[in-house]
């Protein structure tokens, strides 16, 4: 099952406090990991492949922001990388995306929002 932390607050840096999240999650063994944040009112997302470490190295840049969610993910559907990391961004960028677990139903929705206009990657 996968891990998913999220901070919200100006009391701590929530990159930081997320990470350490994740870090606290790792031992059950996951192949990704990834970060979103809202940078000057941009959605940014970082992730990697491998462990939480790797996506702490890439992280090191971010400017202390107020708000974050992380994911780690242990991969039941799709090759474990960088591209099946979670969060998802979405074609507009302005909404990241993590869940947990397979969404069983995933054909029906793209299929219904594919009708809305929307576009997936």
């Amino acid at each position: 099952m996968c891990g998913i932390v999220g901070y919200i607050g100006k009391e701590k840096k929530a990159e930081k406090v997320v990470l350490e999240g994740l870090y606290r999650l790792e031992y059950r063994g996951y192949d990704s990991a990834g970060l979103a944040y809202v940078e000057n009112n941009e959605v940014k997302v970082v992730r990697a492949k491998g462990a939480v470490k790797g996506l702490d190295d890439k992280c090191q840049s971010i400017q202390p922001q107020d708000l974050a969610i992380g994911h780690t993910r242990w991969a039941t559907h799709g090759k474990p990388s960088e591209e099946n990391a979670h969060p998802h961004l979405s074609f507009k960028r302005e909404l990241a995306l993590v869940h947990n677990g397979i969404i069983e139903n995933y054909k029906y929705l793209k299929e219904l929002l594919r009708d809305e206009g929307y576009i997936f990657s």
